[in-house]
């Protein structure tokens, strides 16, 4: 069995939903420049209670998932150290704040999952796996051991759907389709998002979820 195979079998036995490997030209992980996306589906039933405002449920759910996200990262770096690779974590949910407050992690989880093959990217800048959809988590992970990867065919699935944009309270979904030269600010602006959140949810996590773009995607639900 390969590597590959084999570490994409220990973190589904731990109770990851999927793995993917790819690799990546434009980080900073030094020689560490494979990349493992690892997916965490959501409960489809506290996801479909979201309506005009996250739930508590939901906010605890998310806590909870990327908590469960993190420690399979770290599994799966212990399961590459052993075998004497280098590996570097990036949290399930985690914004550094460098050259002022960016709305940005250290690396894009979505890149990751769509250069593995794991799904595409929504108008509502969320990753839709290929599967589930909207409903999931993202974790990754960088290493220096050389996985079994694939050009990914990745294409956008909107079209001519618009209910994210539609249902957005913050009015952050810009409306445009996915393709791999877009940026994240070309389709969705964070920074209103995060201010409508912070306004009207603070009663629910205090403010640091949303979730409605999720509850409407249509793409993977049955």
């Amino acid at each position: 069995m390969s590597i590959t195979d084999e570490l994409k079998e220990y973190l589904l036995s731990e109770g990851a939903t999927d793995v993917g490997f790819c690799r990546i030209s434009d980080g900073d992980f030094g020689e560490c420049t494979y990349g493992i996306s690892i997916v965490v589906h959501l409960s489809d039933a506290i996801v479909d209670e979201i309506g005009a405002e996250p739930t508590h449920t939901y906010f605890n759910h998310y806590r909870s998932v990327n908590a469960f996200i993190d420690s399979l990262l770290l599994k799966a770096g212990l399961f590459l150290d052993k075998k004497g690779y280098r590996y570097i974590t990036v949290a399930a949910s985690q914004s550094i704040n460098k050259d002022g407050w960016n709305y940005k992690g250290r690396y894009s989880h979505k890149k990751v999952a769509a250069l593995s093959g794991l799904g595409t990217i929504g108008k509502s800048s969320m990753f839709l796996h290929k599967k589930y959809g909207a409903n999931v988590r993202l974790g990754s992970i960088f290493t220096d051991c050389e996985f079994d990867v694939s050009d990914a065919v990745r294409v956008s699935l909107c079209k001519g759907c618009n209910l994210c944009v539609e249902a957005c309270p913050s009015g952050a979904i810009k409306g445009i389709e996915w393709s791999s030269e877009r940026t994240r600010e070309d389709m969705f602006d964070p920074e209103k998002c995060s201010n409508y959140m912070k306004n009207n949810f603070k009663h629910i996590g205090r403010g640091a979820v949303c979730g409605i773009c999720m509850k409407v995607c249509p793409y993977g639900k049955k």
